[in-house]
Parts: C-alpha cells; sequence; structure tokens
C-alpha cells in the first residue's frame, strides 16, 4: 500500500478511534512573533517538527512543546492551548511555560551539554552538572502534569519525541499505567562503553522503561539500547524480540526510519516558482555555467560543516581543474549559542571559510558562501533544484531528512548527493556518493565524483532514489508506529 495522509487518517480512526493522540517535544510546530502587521505564525527550524506536523494535520490531536515565540503567549487559551495551523487548524498545540532557569539547566544544560554529545560519537566531551540534572528532572515533571491533564481520563496514546523527556514515560506511567506510551528517540544511542560514563545513566535507562514501546532510526541503535540494558540494570532481555521486561512490564525496542513528505516536497519542486527561485539563485550568486553545491544545516558540531569546508579545500588540492568552476553556498541558522563549544565550533567554521576562500578567490569568484539563517522550505526547494550537488556530511546523525528532501526535490532527475556513511539516511539512501567525512582526502574524491557525473549516471540514481523516499515516507512511518500502538491497547 502506497502511504498518503488520507491512509492515515483511515489507520488512526481504525486503530485509535476517539481516544486522544498526544504527541510531546521540546520544539513546536508553529511559533508565534510580533510582525509588521502584528502577529505573525511561522515555523522553526526543526527537521523533527517538520516531519511530524504533517503527520499531526492527517491525525488531528494535540502537540505538548515548550513557547519559545516572542508573541506565543498572547494567542493562547487560559491552559496555553492554540489551534494550528492557524491558516487550516488541523490539531491543537498546548504549550508549557518554562523559566529562564528551567531551559538553562533542562535544555542547554543537561539535554544539549550532557545527552547531546554523549549519544553522538564525535569526540566532544559531555558536561554533567547536578543543577542541570536537578532542572532536566523539574521540567520532565512538569510535562508529566500537563500531558495527564491533556488526557482527562482518556485511556489515550502518548507519542513522545526525542532525548528531552528520558524521565517523562515512567512519570506518566506510575499514574495512568493503563495509557499506551510510545517514545521515538531521534539521536543515534551510545555503546556502553560510551554511555557508562553518565552518573545519572540508571535512571534515564529506569525512565525509557515505562515506555511500551521505544524506537530508533536504526536497528544499531536499538541493540546499543538493550546492551545497556544487559550491563546496567537487573532486566530480562529478549533479543529474539527485541525487548526488556523489568517488574513484570516490557518494553520492545523497534526500529522505525523516520522520513518525510515526499508528495509535498516533490509538489514543490515543480512549481514555477520553484523554477523561478533556483534561477534566481544561480544569477545572484552569479553561478553562470559553474558548479553549485549546497548544504542546509544548523551549525552544529555533528553536522561536518568544517570537515566539508576542508574537503573543499582538498578537492581543489587534489583536483585543480575545479577551481573557479565550484562554488559552494552553506545555509542553516545559528544553534545553541549559548553553550561554549557551539560558539567556538562557529568561530571554527567562520575562520576556515574566511582562510579557504582567501586562498583560491580570484576576481570573480569565491568558493565558499556561507549564511547562517532559517530558510523556508520554498527557499530551500528552490536552492536544491539550483544544485547540482547536496553535500550531508554529518559526523553522526540518527537520520538526515536534509539527504531525503534533496532527493524528493529533484523531480527533474538530476543532481548528486554526497552522504555521509554515518547517518541513518546512508541505510536507504544507497545510490548516494557515500563518504566518510572525516578522511579528507576521500571526501574530496567524493566531491569529484559528484561533480564528474554524467547526466544519464544522475537520472538512474536520483530514480532509484525518489523511489525509496517515495515509498518510505512519514506517513508509512507514522503509520507503522500507529499500527504498533493499537497492539499494546
Amino acid at each position: 500500500m502506497a502511504w498518503t495522509k488520507d491512509n492515515l487518517k483511515e489507520v488512526v480512526r481504525d486503530k485509535i478511534g476517539d481516544h486522544k493522540f498526544i504527541v510531546i517535544s521540546n520544539r513546536e510546530p508553529y511559533i508565534h512573533t510580533y510582525g509588521k502587521g502584528g502577529v505573525e505564525c511561522g515555523r522553526p527550524a526543526s527537521g523533527m517538527t517538520t516531519a511530524l506536523d504533517p503527520v499531526m494535520r492527517a491525525c488531528g490531536g494535540t502537540w505538548i512543546a515548550t513557547g519559545s515565540g516572542e508573541a506565543d503567549w498572547d494567542v493562547v487559551d487560559a491552559k496555553g492551548r492554540v489551534p494550528v495551523p492557524p491558516w487550516n487548524p488541523s490539531y491543537t498545540l498546548r504549550r508549557v511555560p518554562l523559566t529562564r532557569e528551567e531551559e538553562d539547566g533542562y535544555y542547554y544544560g543537561f539535554a544539549n551539554e550532557a545527552l547531546w554529545p554523549l549519544c553522538h560519537n564525535v569526540y566532544v566531551r559531555p558536561t554533567f552538572r547536578e543543577s542541570d540534572w536537578e532542572a532536566y528532572r523539574s521540567v520532565n515533571e512538569k510535562f508529566a502534569d500537563v500531558v495527564l491533564d491533556e488526557l482527562e481520563g482518556d485511556e489515550g496514546f502518548v507519542f513522545i519525541q526525542d532525548y528531552h523527556f528520558a524521565l517523562l514515560p515512567r512519570l506518566i506511567k506510575e499514574r495512568r499505567p493503563e495509557v499506551v506510551v510510545v517514545q521515538f528517540w531521534h539521536i543515534p544511542w551510545p555503546n556502553p562503553e560510551a554511555f557508562r560514563v553518565c552518573p545519572q545513566g540508571e535512571e534515564i535507562l529506569l525512565g525509557l522503561l515505562g515506555n511500551d514501546i521505544l524506537g530508533f532510526h536504526i536497528r544499531n541503535h536499538g541493540l546499543n539500547f538493550l546492551d545497556c540494558m544487559e550491563r546496567f540494570m537487573e532486566t530480562r532481555i529478549d533479543r529474539e524480540r527485541l525487548s526488556v521486561v523489568k517488574g513484570g512490564r516490557e518494553t520492545l525496542v523497534r526500529p522505525f526510519p523516520i522520513s518525510i513528505d515526499f508528495e509535498h516536497i516533490d509538489a514543490l519542486s515543480r512549481t514555477p516558482a520553484a523554477a523561478e527561485k533556483a534561477a534566481a539563485i544561480r544569477k545572484d550568486f552569479r553561478i553562470r555555467d559553474r558548479m553549485l553545491g549546497v548544504g542546509v544545516d544548523r551549525m552544529d558540531y555533528t553536522k561536518g560543516v568544517l570537515e566539508r569546508f576542508l574537503a573543499i579545500d582538498r578537492l581543489f588540492r587534489i583536483h585543480p581543474e575545479h577551481v573557479g568552476r565550484f562554488v559552494f553556498v552553506q545555509l542553516g541558522p545559528l544553534t545553541r549559542i549559548h553553550i561554549p563549544q557551539y560558539k567556538a565550533y562557529n568561530d571554527e567554521i567562520y575562520h576556515a571559510m574566511v582562510d579557504i576562500n582567501e586562498r583560491w578567490r580570484s576576481k570573480d569568484w569565491q568558493p565558499i558562501l556561507l549564511h547562517k539563517t532559517h530558510f523556508g522550505v520554498e527557499d530551500v526547494v528552490g536552492y536544491f533544484r539550483a544544485a547540482d550537488l547536496c553535500v550531508v556530511s554529518s559526523l553522526h546523525d540518527g537520520m538526515n531528512l536534509v539527504a531525503k528532501e534533496f532527493v524528493s526535490a529533484r523531480s527533474d532527475e538530476r543532481g548528486a548527493l554526497v552522504l555521509s556513511r554515518f547517518t541513518g539516511s546512508a541505510r536507504e539512501l544507497e545510490e548516494a556518493v557515500l563518504v566518510n567525512p572525516i578522511a579528507l582526502d576521500a571526501f574530496a574524491e567524493g566531491l569529484h565524483r559528484a561533480l564528474t557525473m554524467d547526466e544519464a549516471e544522475q537520472g538512474e540514481r536520483m530514480r532509484k532514489m525518489r523511489a525509496v523516499v517515495r515509498e518510505n515516507n512519514v506517513f508509512r512511518w507514522a503509520g507503522k508506529i500507529v499500527n504498533e500502538m493499537r497492539k499494546l491497547a
């Protein structure tokens, strides 16, 4: 069956019926700000919310998240609720207010200075502060209260997103054991040797065992989780069934590779506006007959942006025929700039770009252009259509949806994808030019391979990748999870 919004609606109606469906995440799917015409509603820079929003618009229900926009609290009711999206309300967004101290400790502190580097094997040392842990625990308790308030006694279905809420499943189950609780962990899970440095490791594992199902992008991350359970907790592991049993309760561990709304991106790429945007980009950057590469990432040390720039520098050394003939545009907003490692990383990226441009630039050309801002999906599709290649060079990534978005945007079946082997996407997009972003010489050769690929080979590879993303879209991902939820109800 080809999965669509309509199919997913039918599955949800059949499997969940009138029971409440609640999604929880840190990042909200819509953000309200002040503009020239008053309050405006936009979309934050988040791959997770971009993937989940079409699912919620198909399913309905309530999405619980923190409020981050300056006008967020001007549009909600007494309980923090607002219908979204404003132009076609399909579900309810409920915002949870956090103090500055809570945000600093829970989000910037424990979630992103401790858990994020712990789970990503990119050699950044995690920082564990007791005050951050206390804030993390407090915010998880606050979200548990809001979830139970939204359920209002209903035997509902709760779908928790990501590493910000490792304690939330058990907090819900302790008070409402009949509620089906599922969590999707959007980032990698480390092996036991890496995980053992976490002072709160046992509490995190115990919290996650509150889930009926714990999902990961790939099977290997789930196996790492089972290994950690086996080493650090008194549990019974069933590796054939991929489950953990503790205290008579079973938690299923499942791979659910997330995806995107292929049809939506594909349709955007076929519009006259996308073609006009692509032409304007090549004109504005004076590309002319040069080759154009594009990257779309948050400025995060896991995304391999620095290695990408260094590989471009290496490309010009190994293959000087590309000097003056190749322009690379890097798009992406600053992120978590309050954290010292992120500030230092952004500085390092900027200085590397300046050095490389100074080394290779000519009168009317420089190789790297950097735009540290958030672009809407229509603009990004325009860049994808203008590009000859897209580079995704994450050092470690759960999935990486940019790769799938680029493939979906190439309705012309042209262009090449240079993709890190260390992404979940590489398991599905085998026709990409796969690279190890740390091995700079090999990375540079991958760029050369993409730049010299003829149109026939581009078309053959792109058709195969587009077929994979079309079939394994975000509605199929959600449908499989909903099916598993209903089996447990």
